[in-house]
């Protein structure tokens, strides 16, 4: 897969995981946190049914990658959402935004202790723009009182939380995308998460009533299935096969910026000035991490020299 090609996966599936939460809203208002996720998973399972058959050129799944995909599924699908939903139940937006901001550093982190990737100066600036701009973004927020929040240091230990999930997500996909197709990827660890959820979700169904849910919270629990448990997962998926996994880490920068875009949009949402030079200066980070390092743009213009040579030497 070409590089640009890459990174439009990775943006466009942030963007789209920072548009559904937004648009989630409804739905949490709807739906036990623990059922709604059930019925995500449960939903994406049917969606996905054919990917779950391996590719022709994939090798049988070992141990190891069988607790990978379960581990991938746990911490990303099924503790992220707790902790985040949870989370952001006892602490302020503000706060958690701030706590989000350094998910591209954990990604980072962990990608060096883990996967042995190598992080070049341009790479950690391009971290610390993207954790700056974040930060700026989440504490020029109004900020609300601590007596709203009586429990505000539990709720950014349960963000937190999340945030290393999320990092762990992204660095375990990063191992399993040399192994497995992002289809079947994105299947199985939806699987795992169906079963995860399973028990909660029954006992929760028995109990809920499912006739006062109207018509377009139906239409926008479909929109939010497909596109938490199917697009976003293949997207990541495969943006990972070709790009290392603490440059990708970046791109969850659209995250923030895509769910403030839709609340400005739908909510009635208001965007200050401050926040505006944050947003552009995360994406200055994005910018920077996706420029080639200084031996690619060698390697590039060596090939192209060559290229040209060999057309004239035709001619």
């Amino acid at each position: 897969m070409k590089t640009w090609l890459a990174y439009l996966c990775l943006g466009l599936s942030m963007a789209l995981v920072g548009c559904y939460v937004a648009l989630s809203k409804p739905l949490v208002a709807a739906f036990p946190v623990l059922l709604l996720a059930w019925l995500r998973f449960g939903t994406g399972t049917v969606l996905m049914m054919g990917w779950l058959k391996p590719e022709p050129q994939e090798s049988p799944l070992s141990r190891a990658t069988h607790r990978l995909l379960f581990l991938t599924s746990f911490l990303g699908n099924f503790l992220f959402s707790i902790c985040m939903l949870y989370g952001l139940s006892l602490t302020s937006a503000s706060s958690a935004g701030v706590i989000l901001a350094a998910i591209p550093a954990m990604v980072a982190v962990l990608s060096a202790l883990f996967l042995g990737e190598r992080l070049s100066r341009l790479s950690l600036f391009a971290i610390l723009c993207a954790f700056v701009g974040i930060g700026l973004y989440a504490s020029n927020r109004p900020e609300q009182t601590s007596a709203a929040y009586p429990n505000a240091s539990i709720g950014n230990l349960l963000v937190f939380a999340a945030v290393c999930c999320e990092a762990s997500y992204a660095v375990i996909g990063k191992y399993l995308t040399a192994h497995l197709s992002a289809k079947r990827i994105a299947a199985v660890i939806n699987v795992w998460g169906l079963a995860l959820t399973t028990p909660f979700g029954i006992y929760l169904a028995l109990q809920f009533d499912f006739a006062g849910v109207t018509a377009d919270k139906w239409a926008l629990l479909l929109f939010y299935a497909t596109a938490a448990s199917v697009v976003t997962v293949w997207l990541w998926m495969t943006g990972l096969k070709t790009i290392p996994a603490h440059q990708a880490g970046v791109f969850t920068v659209f995250l923030p910026i895509t769910a403030a875009a839709i609340g400005v949009a739908f909510f009635d949402e208001v965007m200050t000035g401050i926040q505006v030079i944050a947003f552009a200066i995360a994406l200055v980070g994005v910018v920077l991490a996706t420029l080639p390092k200084r031996g690619q743009r060698g390697q590039r213009g060596q090939r192209g020299e060559r290229a040209a040579t060999q057309r004239t030497s035709s001619d």
